[in-house]
């Protein structure tokens, strides 16, 4: 059912909440999976545009993600990895469409109303913007 599942990751403790899931998910399914994270700094946001330097930011993402991958092939699972540049919704979506993702899968912190407007809500984008089914996992508590 789920060929391709795309693991928008955030470089934080709510990932380890969200990889036993789609772990398990995968192995089950045979499923292959794609690590993305968006960086989303001020260098990453205007990295293309200004031609600049890669940050260290983007050097530590690259890196987590990178360490995540390897974990999961460990594991038997056949797995990539991509670093994106800017908003995360706007990335996410357009590379779940281009890699032929048939799932996305994400965590959501449980924000509500005026955490969602002061802290935005990357999951409110994708979930009313894409065709493609999202699994959400509740990022355990802090």
């Amino acid at each position: 059912m789920y060929k391709k599942i795309l693991v928008a990751l955030e470089n934080s403790r709510a990932d380890q909440s969200l990889l036993p899931h789609v772990t398990e998910l995968a192995k089950r399914l045979n499923s292959r999976l794609l690590l993305v994270h968006v960086a989303d700094g001020w260098v990453a946001r205007n990295f293309e545009q200004l031609n600049l330097a890669e940050a260290q930011e983007m050097k530590d993402d690259r890196g987590y993600l990178d360490a995540a991958a390897v974990r999961l092939r460990a594991e038997g699972l056949e797995v990539s990895a991509h670093l994106a540049l800017g908003d995360p919704p706007t990335e996410i979506i357009p590379t779940a469409e281009r890699e032929q993702c048939d799932l996305i899968a994400m965590t959501t912190h449980g924000h509500r109303l005026i955490g969602d407007l002061i802290l935005g809500s990357t999951i409110h984008e994708v979930r009313h913007k894409t065709t493609i089914p999202v699994l959400l996992v509740r990022a355990a508590e802090k």
